[in-house]
């Protein structure tokens, strides 16, 4: 959500030359994001797999980083991605299953695959010190256990975790359960939303409608939970903008921006495209902290609902407080937990 706001933004900005521009620009850029759509459509490279900038909170990074390599089955944002999925990074998560910590394990999976993973002597559920290295290990046993399943190691992996092993071996691959296929899918889909950019990412076919939807709000007064209905005056808080924006061509956002940021991959700063949501945050090293967004529309512009006592408009990007960038996606929305 848009409130507290940084005061960077000068009101001069948006009222003078930017709006003008801004104006221009965006209504060619509705029309011309299909285009570069098309131009980089199949862009997609590499396999890297290293954390996104603030993907995972400061306090679990390394550790993410280092037991996230721990078989080839796994990587750092595979394993954040199941982190998140679990938990949303919260160590104190219990579940209604009895599911503990920010691995979720079950008493009875911690009490067989629990370790030590900061070696103090303990195995502590509660510690993600213990319970993130002890996620990483059962991933990597599980992985043992279908080595000679043929197939994607990880998607093998991953449907043993939700089926068991044996379903695994038994299909020779991803057994046909609707809920262990989805479960593959979320997770691989989620890893791209954790993954650090190696090239550039694929453009959202959405975006120009998300566009169109926002520019059509310019003016409009902001409003703190602001959704945009007739309770609320027609009004929203920023995260209320994006998530009806992309509600208008399909796409279903979380409400908050710290949970939008999960909504596809990440492209670097030299590689927006309109219709990309730019994030802004006081802690640029954890993306949870986040807490502004906005609809990028070319030039170093964002159209956002600012903070109360301003309205939806044009702003810039490039202040102290950018984090970074998300190009969302169908799967990558489709993904997203529904509470974290």
């Amino acid at each position: 959500m848009g409130e507290g706001r940084l005061t960077v933004r000068k009101a001069w900005i948006v009222a003078g030359a930017a709006v003008a521009v801004g104006l221009s620009f965006v209504m060619l850029l509705v029309v011309g994001v299909y285009i570069v759509a098309g131009n980089l459509a199949g862009g997609v490279g590499g396999a890297s797999k290293a954390l996104a900038k603030g993907a995972v909170p400061a306090a679990y990074a390394d550790i993410v980083r280092k037991w996230g390599n721990l078989c080839p089955a796994i990587n750092p944002a595979l394993l954040a991605a199941q982190l998140y999925q679990e938990s949303g990074f919260n160590p104190k998560a219990q579940s209604a299953a009895a599911a503990q910590g920010i691995a979720q394990f079950i008493p009875g999976t911690w009490a067989t695959h629990g370790i030590d993973g900061d070696g103090d002597g303990d195995r502590d559920v509660w510690d993600p010190k213990d319970a993130i290295p002890s996620a990483a290990s059962y991933d990597c046993k599980l992985a043992s256990y279908v080595k000679d399943v043929p197939g994607d190691a990880t998607k093998n992996m991953l449907a043993s975790y939700n089926a068991g092993a044996y379903a695994v071996i038994k299909y020779g691959g991803v057994p046909p359960y609707k809920e262990t296929q989805n479960y593959v899918k979320i997770i691989t889909t989620l890893e791209e939303s954790f993954a650090a950019p190696v090239s550039r990412v694929d453009p959202s076919k959405q975006a120009a409608g998300a566009i169109y939807y926002a520019q059509k709000k310019l003016g409009t007064p902001y409003l703190w939970g602001g959704e945009g209905s007739a309770a609320d005056g027609g009004r929203f808080d920023c995260s209320g903008l994006t998530q009806a924006a992309y509600d208008t061509v399909g796409i279903t956002l979380p409400r908050v921006a710290n949970d939008q940021w999960n909504a596809g991959p990440h492209p670097d700063r030299d590689e927006l495209l309109p219709g990309d949501l730019v994030f802004f945050s006081d802690d640029l090293g954890n993306s949870r902290a986040i807490r502004h967004v906005g609809i990028y529309v070319g030039g170093g512009y964002m159209i956002d609902a600012p903070r109360t006592g301003a309205v939806i408009r044009f702003d810039p990007i490039d202040t102290p407080d950018y984090f970074g960038a998300t190009r969302v996606t169908e799967d990558g929305a489709k993904a997203l937990p529904t509470t974290v």
